[in-house]
């Protein structure tokens, strides 16, 4: 198992509870994909430096994790079938 760093940013129009069930959401796509949590961190809305997808500003969500190389590639495609998440960044730690 590998260690990763995931950084999100969300709609910015999204209500905080919808917010929070979106994050549960995210988190949960890397347990069923066999990973585990290492650390989650909401950093809250943000402005962002130039628009995506019309928005100027978003919701920033970290999540540290340690997951199976293969599964990096079925968790993106999940996270950009979901139109919430306007911008998802996996590294390798």
């Amino acid at each position: 198992m590998n260690n990763y760093e995931g950084l999100f940013i969300l709609k910015p129009d999204l209500k905080e509870d919808e917010v929070k069930n979106l994050f549960k959401t995210i988190s949960d796509a890397v347990t069923k994909q066999g990973g585990s949590i290492v650390k989650e961190e909401s950093w809250g809305k943000k402005q962002l430096a130039y628009a995506v997808k019309k928005f100027r500003e978003g919701y920033y969500y970290k999540l540290d994790f340690s997951s199976l190389p293969d599964a990096i590639g079925k968790l993106e495609a999940v996270y950009k079938l979901n139109d919430s998440i306007l911008r998802t960044m996996i590294t390798k730690r």
